[in-house]
C-alpha cells in the first residue's frame, strides 16, 4: 500500500487565462492510500462499479480489450472470476438488475474497432446460471458496427431502464476525418429491438453520460462528439428531442467538438465539464450564465485524455473533477474549485506515472462513507483502487 498525498501538485487557472498554460501552485486535498487489484489487464479500457453477488459490497467489472475474458473482482479481498471467455475486444459494458433477483444482468459490447470497416460490434447480454462466481450465459443482441458506450437510461422515469449503444462512428466512416453521421440507439429489456434516438450527430462520438438534465424524474443522454456536446430527452410526446449545448473545441475538423462530457454540481448551481478534443489535452469547465455556457479551460496539459468522472469527494456540496490520460505520463489529476462559483480550480495529483488511465469509477468501496476512486490502465495493465482518508491536515 502506497500513501498519496494529493494536492502536492497543483494547477490554478482563472477564467481571464483561457488557452494559457497552467500555472503551478499549491492547495491541500484529500489524502488516498494507493492499493493494486490487479497488474495483468491487457489493454485495460473500462471499471464498472456493481454488487455482483448480492452481499452488499460493491465489486468490480474489468474490461481489457485485449484480454478473451470479462472478470470480476470480489470484495473486499478482491478475489478475481471470470464471467465469460472466449470473447474478442471487448470494449465497454454496463451492469442493471433487469429481473429483480438483486443480481445484475451485464451488457457488454464486444468485438470492436475504430476502423468502422473492421468492427462488427457485437452487442450482448450476460446473465448469471446461479452462481455469479462461475461463467456466465452470454446472448447476442445486436451487431452495430464500433458499438463503444453502453449505459442504463430511466428515459420515462419509471424505474426501468433501457439500454442505451452509442457507437463511436457511421458504418461508413472513414479514419481519420471520420465524415458522416453516427447513430444513437437504445433496447428496451426484453424487446431487444434497435430503436432509434437520433442520427444527427457527425464524425465521433466518444462519450456519453446520463444525467436527469431537466429535474422532471427522467434521465437524459449528454453526448461528447466532433460537434461538441449534445442533450437528447424523451418529449412529453414521447418524441426524442435534442437540444445542443456546447461546441466544445473550435479547432477544424477533426479536431473540433468533445471527447468526454459530465456534469457537476457547485453546490446549488450545475456545471459541465469535457475533455477536449477527441482523446484531447483540455479539461474544460462550461457554466451556463443565461442561455449560454462560459468555457474555461482549467488544464492543457493531458495526454490522451480519456477519464472524467465529478464526484463530491469531501461532502462539501462542490463536486471535483477527476481526469486521466494514457499517453506519456499516464497520471491521474483531481482538480478542486477553490469557491462554489468555479472562478479558481487547483489540480492534485492522484497517480503519477502510475495509471495510463483509461476508465475510472466513485464508489464507497469500504463502506466507511467516504468515496473511493478505482482505474484501470491501458499500457500499465492494471486496476487500482485508492481509498479516501479524508482531508489532509495542513
Amino acid at each position: 500500500m502506497r500513501l498519496l498525498i494529493a494536492g502536492i501538485v497543483v494547477c490554478l487557472l482563472q477564467p481571464s487565462l483561457l488557452g494559457s498554460p497552467p500555472v503551478l501552485s499549491s492547495a491541500p486535498s484529500a489524502r488516498f492510500a494507493e492499493h493494486s487489484i490487479a497488474t495483468d489487464l491487457n489493454g485495460g479500457y473500462q471499471v464498472v462499479v456493481s454488487d455482483i453477488n448480492h452481499d452488499g459490497k460493491p465489486d468490480l467489472i474489468a474490461v481489457a480489450s485485449g484480454m478473451k475474458e470479462l472478470v470480476w473482482f470480489e470484495n473486499p479481498g478482491w478475489q478475481r472470476h471470470v464471467i465469460v471467455g472466449n470473447i474478442s475486444r471487448p470494449i465497454n459494458c454496463a451492469a442493471w438488475d433487469i429481473d429483480g433477483d438483486h443480481i445484475p444482468e451485464i451488457a457488454l459490447a464486444h468485438e470492436f474497432s475504430n476502423d468502422p470497416a473492421r468492427s462488427v460490434g457485437v452487442v450482448s447480454l450476460l446473465k448469471h446460471k446461479g452462481d455469479p462466481a462461475q461463467p456466465w450465459e452470454m446472448i447476442e443482441l445486436d451487431r452495430l458496427p464500433t458499438s463503444h458506450r453502453l449505459r442504463w437510461a430511466d428515459i420515462e422515469g419509471t424505474g426501468k431502464k433501457v439500454l442505451v449503444n452509442a457507437p463511436l462512428a457511421g458504418a461508413q466512416a472513414k479514419p481519420p476525418d471520420y465524415k458522416g453521421s453516427v447513430p444513437l440507439v437504445y433496447y428496451r429489456p426484453g424487446i431487444w429491438k434497435r430503436e432509434i434516438i437520433s442520427q444527427a450527430l457527425e464524425g465521433v462520438l466518444h462519450g456519453i453520460s446520463i444525467a436527469d438534465w431537466d429535474n422532471n424524474g427522467r434521465e437524459s443522454i449528454l453526448t461528447a462528439s466532433f460537434v461538441g456536446v449534445d442533450v437528447f430527452g424523451l418529449g412529453k410526446k414521447k418524441v426524442w428531442e435534442r437540444t445542443s449545448l456546447v461546441k466544445g473545441d473550435s479547432d477544424p475538423w477533426p479536431r473540433s467538438g468533445s471527447s468526454e462530457i459530465v456534469v457537476g454540481r457547485l453546490q446549488r448551481n450545475r456545471f459541465l465539464s469535457t475533455i477536449e478534443p477527441w482523446h484531447g489535452n483540455q479539461v474544460v469547465v462550461y457554466q451556463q450564465q443565461g442561455k449560454n455556457w462560459q468555457r474555461q479551460v482549467v488544464d492543457t496539459s493531458l495526454n490522451d485524455g480519456h477519464v472524467l468522472i465529478a464526484s463530491d469527494l469531501n461532502r462539501d456540496g462542490i463536486d471535483e473533477l477527476i481526469a486521466g490520460y494514457r499517453g506519456q505520463g499516464r497520471s491521474v489529476y483531481i482538480y478542486s474549485a477553490e469557491n462554489p462559483r468555479g472562478t479558481h480550480w487547483v489540480r492534485s495529483v492522484l497517480d503519477d506515472g502510475g495509471m495510463a488511465a483509461a476508465g475510472c469509477a466513485v464508489a464507497d468501496l469500504n463502506g466507511d462513507g467516504k468515496p473511493d476512486i478505482t482505474c484501470i490502465g491501458t499500457a500499465t495493465t492494471n486496476l487500482k483502487w485508492y481509498e479516501n482518508l479524508g482531508p489532509a491536515k495542513h
